[in-house]
């Protein structure tokens, strides 16, 4: 299984048992529902719209769950055809390929509750919701710690994964425990540690090898400790100030997905970038920013296909002007080895 926290013409599927999926077949374009449950299955479905880059080809088969149950529903009708299952959030940290993705995609974008819970202070929320909207939400009631958090573009799920940060802090630092769905459809709650952080990864994010992406896990839910009490005020103006300074130093006007390249220590990777010269540097619609030179913008018609390619051209010259092979902190999906020839 795939972790990360991503329309067309339905599937066919096993016999329908429901009023309502037997009412469905009747119609001129069927609609197909998950065996069990009143979540929709989608064939061909575009990913472009889920993602970000605005970019990307079509899922074999996608679900959009609303509760834990369709999830389940959705990973044994998975298991029962022997097809793989990748999990997308907000697809902010993502480039899929043109190519698409085999077997089926559940977005987790509509798991959506929290709760501020006034005696531990602890926030507990769905895999679905967004974190800025998060950060807001807290700076209003005056709770401390997710401030820093306001600038990035993403949900719960995808920042537990990622061990997603900013402005020096980071999901790890405040995270009490995530649940999590295993392949088989049980669901366990993991602590900090058990999830093996360090930066921007944890164990969640698991191997590249297909058998290992069938054993990883589903971020659900997570519980964070924040800091109640405060002059709500004050939070609003850190919290604010911190958005701000995304604004104005990062390109918000193109689409993009955030920091493409992990930063090598002592070093920034849009430091080394820009050192390199590489700044404006285009491959077919994908730009490295003029703003921020570890950005990679769509600046209009690009394929996944540039944007990949543009990945490569920046690490190889990097490679050879410093000797620092650059990580990617964006998650490639599919195939782009064939489709960069």
């Amino acid at each position: 299984m795939t972790t990360f926290q991503a329309d067309g013409s339905v599937c066919t599927v096993s016999t329908l048992t429901t009023e309502k999926q037997e009412k469905a077949n009747t119609s001129e374009s069927p609609v197909i529902y998950l065996p069990g449950t009143d979540c929709v299955i989608k064939s061909q479905a575009s990913l472009s719209a889920y993602t970000s880059y605005r970019v990307g080809g079509a899922a074999q088969l996608y679900i959009a769950p609303r509760n834990i149950e369709a999830m389940q529903a959705g990973l044994k009708y998975a298991k029962e055809r022997g097809i793989p299952v990748t999990v997308l959030g907000a697809g902010s940290n993502l480039l899929v390929s043109d190519r698409g993705l085999p077997g089926l995609v559940i977005a987790t974008r509509h798991l959506r509750h929290s709760y501020f819970d006034p005696q531990t202070g602890q926030l507990t929320v769905a895999a679905g919701e967004s974190i800025p909207s998060l950060a807001w939400q807290a700076a209003d009631l005056g709770w401390e710690g997710l401030e820093w958090a306001v600038g990035i573009p993403g949900t719960v799920g995808g920042a537990v994964v990622m061990n997603a940060g900013a402005h020096n802090s980071c999901t790890a630092d405040m995270l009490v425990s995530a649940q999590v769905l295993s392949s088989d459809g049980t669901l366990e709650t993991l602590t900090p540690e058990e999830l093996g952080y360090s930066y921007r990864t944890s164990l969640l994010q698991g191997s590249e090898s297909p058998a290992e992406r069938r054993c990883q896990r589903i971020v659900t839910q997570a519980t964070f400790q924040l800091r109640p009490g405060a002059d709500p005020a004050k939070v609003f103006a850190v919290t604010k100030q911190h958005k701000q300074h995304r604004l104005s130093t990062q390109p918000y006007n193109f689409p993009s997905c955030g920091s493409v390249f992990r930063n090598p220590k002592p070093y920034s990777a849009g430091w080394l970038i820009e050192q390199t010269g590489l700044k404006g540097f285009q491959i077919g619609g994908a730009q490295v920013a003029q703003l921020h030179a570890n950005f990679i913008v769509n600046r209009g018609g690009a394929k996944a296909s540039d944007i990949f390619s543009l990945i490569r051209h920046i690490q190889h010259k990097v490679q050879d002007q410093w000797s620092i092979w650059l990580e990617p902190e964006v998650k490639m999906l599919g195939e782009f080895q064939a489709a960069c020839g």
